[in-house]
């Protein structure tokens, strides 16, 4: 085999496995997915979202830290204590102005105006206990069902701090990556010039093989004279 076949032949196998590489790979497939996740990680890695992002780790999530020692379950258990107090309270004011105007010789509506005149502050919360005591059985019912949440409100903002700082200092990054030609056409990047290289180099050889070889075209030479 002469040189020129040999070099003809070499460029044949770099040709192919240029094409090859990207199917053995899977290249196609992986820079359609990197592809899609570019796509779709846009919005969320523009700087406004970032920044917004961070502005509601930082100043709306953190802080909950300090509402965890609040939403345990020892206080759950000693707010409803307070609650249990406070519907005992309302049973007996429902007792109170019965009892005083019985005592006093006189009716349960001078007994009530009598109350209001001189203990407004008494009289109003008498008469609001049984709204209290529904605010806060509510609440309480709420803090109740939210105590193992609350408990991994420091676990959960520990894990997603990495997330946030890496989102935070990447935005160039990523603006750097979206800015660049689309991931589908890399494998392209190879298979093209393969191709390329297969026919051409390819072509030459199978001239080199037939009878008379390949020849490049050389000028007559001038006849003398």
């Amino acid at each position: 085999m002469t040189l020129r076949r040999t070099v003809l032949a070499l460029l044949v196998a770099v040709g192919a496995a240029l094409i090859v590489a990207p199917l053995s790979m899977s290249m196609f497939s992986r820079t359609s997915a990197g592809e899609q996740t570019v796509d779709t990680f846009r919005p969320i890695m523009q700087p406004a979202s970032v920044h917004t992002t961070v502005y509601y780790y930082d100043e709306v999530f953190t802080p909950l830290r300090q509402v965890v020692p609040l939403m345990t379950q020892q206080n759950v258990d000693r707010f409803d204590g307070y609650l249990q107090g406070m519907r005992g309270m309302r049973t007996d004011a429902a007792r109170l102005v019965p009892a005083l105007a019985a005592a006093m010789h006189t009716t349960p509506a001078r007994v009530q105006t009598l109350l209001g005149s001189q203990f407004p502050s008494l009289a109003a919360m008498l008469q609001r206990l049984p709204a209290m005591s529904r605010d806060f059985g509510a609440l309480l019912a709420v803090m109740g069902r939210n105590v193992r949440i609350f408990q991994q409100v420091p676990a959960g903002l520990d894990h997603y701090k990495a997330l946030v700082s890496t989102m935070q200092s990447n935005v160039d990054n990523y603006a750097a990556i979206d800015a660049m030609p689309r991931m589908s056409l890399f494998p392209w990047f190879f298979v093209a010039p393969g191709i390329l290289v297969v026919l051409l180099a390819g072509g030459l050889l199978v001239a080199e093989w037939r009878p008379g070889g390949f020849h490049l075209p050389t000028s007559p030479r001038p006849v003398a004279h």
